[in-house]
């Protein structure tokens, strides 16, 4: 999905009168970086139904992505360039703007998590600036500001910046209120950016932010610490936007840019009071009326919600389930929900056919290849329309990185890849090795007889016999699990 936090910036830098241009490397595949196709990976692991592809030309370019990015860069002649991260996207990020001659680059401001949770490394990279901790919409308005007027900027609010060796670490600035958030100029991205796959077919999809924050504490989630964060500067992190907000973004796309599909990128759809979601669910099903998908906690289902969902046109949902094991998963993730409970909600999605995703993670610290199976038993009990499995990546911020520094399992400054990526934590009692086989052999686990799992345990062997064995596997898996739900390319 195209990333909504550049989008917003671009239509507040606008709205102050400056020029923006975007570079975008989604469409360059980059090998030697390990940057490659991720919905072919998931489609070749089951973790999402086989799609179309999109019906509009999306090829990927084959010219030099660093050449062209410096090109861009001196053709445009910017003034500032503000780059929005990821943790595994910031080695990236640094070897784009390394490539910039220094006589012609401009100062540089970096956003994002990683940002905001190893600032201390992120500062130390000599093509890095300047840098934002938490919320950037102030902070980057102020400082081109600054810039415009040719003022020192070392002293806004939010901004760690760094000049002649030394750096200024301000304060994070105060809270930007949510209802304030300016409709994203999603007009920056090139077309192809707008197709999603859903359930096999691609649909025109746009991003809607409804609420910022997470009122959940997750281990293996960096929100518990963006929320102490707020909290120590004195502001709110979880905000809601007022459903007359999120009515004109939502009319916007369907009227201006022929939405076809919304994408809520709520961390929990659902962690609202029933008043603003019977509000909410009123104003979609009068005003919008076009099929969705969101992501939430299966304790936040009910009955009377999953019906509304259903009457406002839901199409499809995420939930975390992450763990099957519940001494486990609430001791180490912090997430006290009894296993029960999680069947059970989740059999309220089955009953409104609801069609869902569920999210599991492999590789916790501590974690045994037992505990691991029990997260295969749990899902055996669930009739999700699909499920994935994915290697815990200890990003900065999250609580469950700290564990595995004070463990020895990873350095403290190791800058980790995306959960689709194998494994860095290779523990003594759940090895890479183990963790990367049994994380393929996921979906032939949950979806084939028991009384198999001898022969599926053959192919989470990394060899020649284990990936023919593993083949084998999945194929067998798409004939009698998906291939009947393939749908038809005249559906458009």
């Amino acid at each position: 999905m195209l990333p909504p936090a550049i989008a917003i910036f671009s239509s507040l830098l606008k709205n102050e009168g400056h020029d923006c241009r975007l570079f975008d490397t989604t469409y360059w595949e980059i090998p030697e970086e390990g940057l490659l196709n991720n919905d072919e990976y998931k489609e070749k692991n089951l973790h999402v139904r086989p799609y179309q592809k999109a019906p509009i030309d999306v090829t990927l370019k084959t010219t030099d992505v660093f050449s062209e990015f410096v090109n861009e860069v001196e053709s445009f002649d910017p003034q500032l360039i503000a780059v929005s991260s990821t943790e595994d996207m910031f080695p990236l990020g640094i070897k784009l703007l390394s490539k910039i001659p220094k006589k012609v680059r401009p100062p540089v401001i970096i956003g994002g998590m990683v940002a905001t949770f190893a600032p201390e490394l992120v500062i130390s990279f000599d093509e890095i600036d300047i840098l934002c901790v938490g919320d950037g919409e102030n902070a980057l308005i102020n400082l081109c500001k600054k810039i415009e007027k040719g003022l020192d900027y070392s002293h806004v609010q939010g901004l760690w910046v760094k000049k002649n060796g030394s750096v200024t670490k301000n304060p994070m600035d105060t809270a930007f209120s949510i209802n304030d958030v300016p409709i994203p100029d999603v007009g920056l991205f090139e077309e192809a950016r707008f197709y999603k796959p859903f359930d096999g077919k691609n649909y025109r999809t746009f991003p809607v932010e409804t609420h910022r924050g997470c009122p959940y504490k997750c281990a293996y989630c960096n929100s518990p610490s963006k929320e102490k964060i707020y909290k120590d500067a004195g502001e709110v992190y979880f905000r809601l936007k007022d459903v007359d907000g999120v009515r004109r973004e939502l009319l916007h796309y369907k009227e201006n840019f022929g939405a076809e599909y919304f994408y809520f990128w709520a961390d929990t759809f659902l962690a609202w009071s029933d008043q603003y979601f019977e509000e909410f669910a009123e104003m979609y099903k009068s005003d919008i009326d076009l099929p969705f998908w969101c992501q939430t906690r299966p304790e936040t289902l009910t009955e009377q919600r999953v019906s509304m969902l259903k009457e406002m046109g839901i199409h499809r949902m995420g939930l975390g389930l992450e763990h099957g094991n519940e001494e486990f998963r609430a001791k180490m993730l912090d997430r006290k929900v009894s296993s029960n409970k999680i069947v059970e909600d989740l059999k309220i999605l089955n009953h409104f056919d609801v069609k869902y995703s569920v999210n599991n993670i492999i590789g916790f610290p501590n974690e045994t290849r037992e505990l691991a199976m029990d997260t295969i038993r749990i899902n055996r009990r669930i009739n999700a329309d699909t499920r994935n499995m994915y290697t815990f990546t200890p990003f900065h911020g999250t609580p469950l990185r700290q564990i595995a520094v004070e463990q020895g399992l990873i350095a403290k400054d190791l800058i980790v890849k995306s959960l689709s990526s194998p494994t860095v934590l290779d523990m003594p009692q759940f090895s890479a090795k183990e963790i990367g086989g049994l994380k393929r052999c996921f979906v032939p686990y949950v979806l084939l007889e028991e009384d198999r799992w001898p022969e599926i345990q053959m192919a989470e062997s990394f060899t020649e016999e284990g990936d023919a064995k593993w083949e084998s596997l999945m194929e067998e898996c798409r004939v009698r699990y998906f291939d009947q739900f393939l749908p038809e390319l005249d559906d458009y």
